[in-house]
């Protein structure tokens, strides 16, 4: 069934890619103007823009706007309002080409973006996205204060702190749920298959990203070894490993990887643990780049270390999102495993995080996720093979179809 585990892991950390942009500081607006004409000499697609409104608006803008705090004008008149203009003329273009992951961070946004991408910050706990334009619940996190509050996958947040969640983008979303520990959030939440929203007060708490643990169920056919995965952390690959070979040591050929609630993580975590199943070479996810650009290809390490006669079910839901689409999507393609559970959530893009100014940085989508088979994973989401439900009376009654179901299949019942 399954050859030595041999070796060390090597981990690669998909890192965060860093630009350099000019900085937009406090520039008189002749100054700015120079900028502009030396960007339409370069760039001929913006010697093409008419930027006269632009400039009219700015114009305008510092001319006659009276703030309400007197003392944030000059003794000359001018309003101090110039470097919050050009944050908001960034966020403006950011917002205009309409992708919820692609948005400009301000300083103190950008501080709060970076300590998240370090693994640690004080919130509620709970993966967010847009699906339909409407504020959706990707997925509580374990031990969160989300999941113990009762937030699950699927709800829309529809109110946070009694402001209406109608156009919110979601990094604004993630900056009005997210606070110190200790203070409460309150959210208006409708929860998937009912019709009245509830009201559900939070209280923030530190959170450290879960990643896996292992489980051994034993049925009337023999051993199931399962490893729920939580999180594509920078440490999973490693943790991913230490579970295989306690499964490998485990003597059973069945094994079940649950991704239910998994946002996702770092591609190369997701690119390193399909290679345990997949022979050298393999594609495990392509990135999209545009008609203009060569897609990259990520391909499997070649660990392959297990042989046909292992018995592989994946638990998917609509929590499971982006990184757990690509394990998932690749392990199934390829013929590795079944999946089993609801249509997975959809976030098959790629961020790229570039510094605008030393305080400053912009997320941008630069590229799209495809499965082996070329199928993109933010249109469609990944529909499981056994489509298993997961009803209200299930929850009441404590039950788990989708893992009775997954347990089934690799005990060939």
């Amino acid at each position: 069934m399954r050859r030595e585990l041999k070796g060390l892991l090597i981990i690669v950390l998909a890192g965060v890619v860093w630009g350099s942009g000019f900085y937009a500081g406090r520039h008189s607006i002749p100054e700015v103007e120079k900028v502009v004409d030396v960007v339409n000499k370069t760039n001929p697609i913006a010697s093409q823009v008419d930027f006269a409104p632009f400039w009219k608006a700015w114009n305008l803008l510092n001319e006659k706007y009276v703030p309400s705090d007197i003392s944030s004008t000059t003794p000359e008149g001018t309003s101090l309002i110039t470097q919050k203009l050009v944050w908001g003329a960034i966020s403006g273009l950011a917002a205009a080409v309409g992708d919820p992951y692609t948005t400009f961070f301000p300083p103190v946004e950008n501080k709060i973006f970076k300590s998240d991408i370090a693994g640690n910050f004080e919130g509620v706990g709970m993966e967010i996205g847009l699906r339909n334009d409407i504020l959706t619940v990707i997925a509580p996190l374990k031990g969160s204060p989300a999941l113990r509050a009762g937030i699950k996958s699927g709800d829309l947040v529809l109110e946070i702190d009694g402001t209406s969640t109608r156009g919110i983008k979601v990094d604004e979303a993630v900056d009005k749920i997210r606070g110190p520990k200790g203070t409460t959030v309150n959210l208006l939440v409708l929860h998937k298959d009912t019709v009245d929203p509830v009201k559900i007060s939070v209280t923030r708490d530190k959170i450290d990203l879960p990643t896996l643990d292992t489980e051994v169920k034993t049925t009337a056919a023999g051993k199931v070894f399962v490893i729920r995965l939580y999180s594509f952390s920078a440490t999973s690959p490693a943790l991913f490993r230490n579970a295989l070979q306690t499964f490998v040591d485990s003597k059973t050929d069945k094994l079940i990887i649950d991704l239910r609630g998994n946002p996702g993580g770092y591609l190369e975590a997701a690119v390193d643990m399909a290679s345990w199943f997949l022979p050298e070479g393999k594609v495990v996810v392509s990135e999209y780049y545009g008609a203009s650009k060569d897609e990259e290809v990520h391909r499997s390490r070649g660990y392959d270390i297990f042989t046909d006669d292992l018995k592989l079910v994946i638990l998917v839901d609509g929590g499971s999102a982006s990184a757990s689409e690509i394990l998932a999507g690749a392990l199934s393609e390829h013929g590795r495993a079944k999946l089993v559970g609801e249509k997975t959530f959809g976030k098959g893009s790629v961020q790229e995080l570039l510094d605008v100014t030393e305080t400053t940085a912009l997320k941008v989508t630069v590229a799209r996720w495809l499965t082996p088979d070329g199928n993109s994973i933010s249109e469609k989401g990944i529909v499981p093979d056994l489509v298993v439900p997961i009803t209200k009376e299930d929850i009441e009654k404590q039950k788990d179809p989708q893992m009775e179901k997954a347990l089934q299949i690799v005990n060939n019942e």
